[in-house]
């Protein structure tokens, strides 16, 4: 396992090292967010307000317990967790506050996924909310207070079951004024047809349907930022795919160096 991990690390560094070298010259410091700072044309607010925007936005991360885990058939559980834990490193990244819940951690359906109690757990800027048997994280007053307390408008929201734990507080906040977006493959349901019917639901209420690679790349937005090689590193967790096109690209690069 030592060796395994080893080598993966080793990958990664690569991968960042493949990032840096695709990363032109950094900009100037502007005064304006991060995921802008590097770009050559400032959006016009219209065109700004139609992507994503990481400084407003809050992480929900719901009921992701392993108990529900076993009823989940619209989604490789395998994916889900990885989905869900790209998802919260791309917030620890990009400085979004994470709040965290469990329906009842202590019933059948389970304590949350091991890897993100432990991803978050010593993350200053995430918050476990414990609930009183709320169904619906938004009918538990601890739980609001922990969002409105970010005074953040902007909710990105993934759980499970999609079509409850998501889908009600997600209808709730979006009701009360807040921008939703709904992050499927970092969701899961009992089924397809019920996980289709939760977002027709939502996206009938202007809700909007993500996927964690387009929160990735909201998000990070330009490769000229100083931070460009941390960033390369969670598009290799998001698709591991990429993290192959990342590991050539570096290890041609590497070769033609030691041949020159």
């Amino acid at each position: 396992m030592k060796t395994l991990k080893n080598l993966k690390n080793a990958m990664l560094a690569v991968t960042a090292s493949a990032a840096m070298m695709l990363q032109p010259a950094y900009a100037q410091e502007t005064g304006k967010p991060l995921h802008l700072e590097g770009l050559s044309k400032t959006p016009t607010e219209a065109a700004n307000n139609a992507l994503f925007d990481p400084t407003d936005a809050v992480l929900l991360l719901l009921d992701h317990q392993t108990g529900l885990f076993q009823t989940v058939n619209d989604i490789a559980v395998d994916d889900l967790r990885r989905n869900t834990m790209a998802l919260a490193n791309i917030a620890q990244q990009a400085d979004i506050p994470i709040i965290y819940t469990a329906s009842e951690p202590n019933g059948p359906n389970g304590p949350l996924m091991v890897e993100l109690e432990e991803l978050l757990e010593n993350d200053e800027s995430a918050q476990y909310v414990a609930r009183q048997g709320e169904v619906s994280s938004w009918d538990n007053a601890d739980f609001v207070e922990a969002v409105e307390a970010t005074g953040r408008k902007t909710l990105v929201i993934a759980g499970v079951w999609t079509s409850v734990c998501v889908a009600f507080p997600a209808l709730q906040a979006k009701a009360e004024g807040y921008d939703v977006f709904v992050v499927m493959d970092a969701s899961g349901d009992v089924s397809k047809m019920a996980s289709d019917a939760a977002m027709t639901r939502m996206a009938n209420e202007g809700i909007v349907p993500m996927t964690t690679n387009t929160i990735l790349s909201e998000t990070h937005r330009t490769w000229n930022r100083p931070d460009a090689g941390e960033w390369a590193k969670l598009y290799g967790k998001v698709s591991p795919g990429y993290f192959a096109v990342n590991e050539s690209y570096g290890r041609a690069q590497q070769a033609a160096q030691a041949s020159e």
